[in-house]
């Protein structure tokens, strides 16, 4: 226990972040205790500027700064396909491998009825409707291999095949540089069903 009661609000403060345990949040305290104060006003400015003014794409559901956000906004992107993700930062982290130019759908979530989330709970009935005028030709669903995540995948695939759209899965499998003697057995049936020609 720290002698302040600033700082322990302080560290308590860090730790209401995911990944951040105690020693992590100590050491961000101080960190920011060194700081000039220019720089901490300008962090706490950025915290609440970005609470106050991101919203959610009309469209997608994804980040903005506007009512559609600057992938919905762009013509030059492919409308006959959309990449289903849970989270808005998985837009990010497919946007970086810079090989995708569709659209996207972002679920905030996926099924997990120990959580008491259903497919009601998440962004889907907006998917529907994109789905609706016919241009759409495939649906790339790049849910988590996790349980939940393929419960979400078989469950989207089961109301959209009937749309006559073509349902596909990222494939998920061993990384670059992983080694077979420490990849389980899930991850290496994922690796083998994913498989493609060379």
């Amino acid at each position: 226990m720290v002698q302040s009661k600033y700082l322990n609000d302080l560290i308590e403060a860090f730790q209401l972040l995911p990944g951040i345990g105690k020693k992590s949040a100590q050491r961000l305290a101080f960190h920011v205790l060194k700081m000039p104060k220019e720089d901490i006003q300008r962090f706490t400015q950025a915290l609440l500027y970005a609470k106050e003014k991101i919203t959610e794409c009309t469209i997608c559901g994804n980040l903005s700064d506007d009512t559609l956000c600057n992938i919905c906004s762009n013509p030059k992107r492919n409308p006959q396909v959309i990449c289903v993700v849970q989270e808005p930062k998985d837009v990010s982290i497919m946007e970086r491998i810079g090989d995708y130019n569709g659209y996207y759908h972002v679920l905030k979530g996926c099924i997990s009825p120990m959580e008491g989330i259903g497919p009601e709970e998440l962004n889907i009935k907006t998917l529907l409707e994109r789905l609706k005028d016919g241009e759409v030709q495939e649906v790339i669903i790049a849910t988590n291999p996790t349980i939940e995540g393929e419960a979400t995948a078989m469950y989207l695939s089961k109301i959209i095949k009937p749309l006559n759209i073509k349902v596909t899965r990222i494939a998920h499998g061993l990384p670059v540089g992983g080694d077979l003697e420490y990849a389980d057995e899930v991850t290496l049936a994922r690796a083998l069903q994913g498989r493609v020609e060379i």
